[in-house]
């Protein structure tokens, strides 16, 4: 039987990234799939975490998916 690779890619309206990975599930109302980026906002913002340093933070994540 053959196996077949498919990636699906999907595209968060509010923030317009598309995505392959496994949403994340939002705090606002936790019932919402969002994109692993946005979650991780979310997420770094609840422990007060300001917009600049979570912006480096998902850059080393990314970094460090990539290597």
């Amino acid at each position: 039987m053959k196996e077949d690779n498919v990636v699906r890619l999907f595209v968060f309206p509010q923030c317009g990234r598309a995505y392959s990975e496994h949403p994340a599930l939002s705090r606002a109302d936790n019932e919402t799939l969002i994109c692993p980026d946005c979650g991780t906002r979310e997420a770094l913002d609840s422990i007060g975490v300001k917009p600049d340093e979570q912006e480096q933070i998902l850059a080393a994540i990314h970094r460090r998916r990539q290597g």
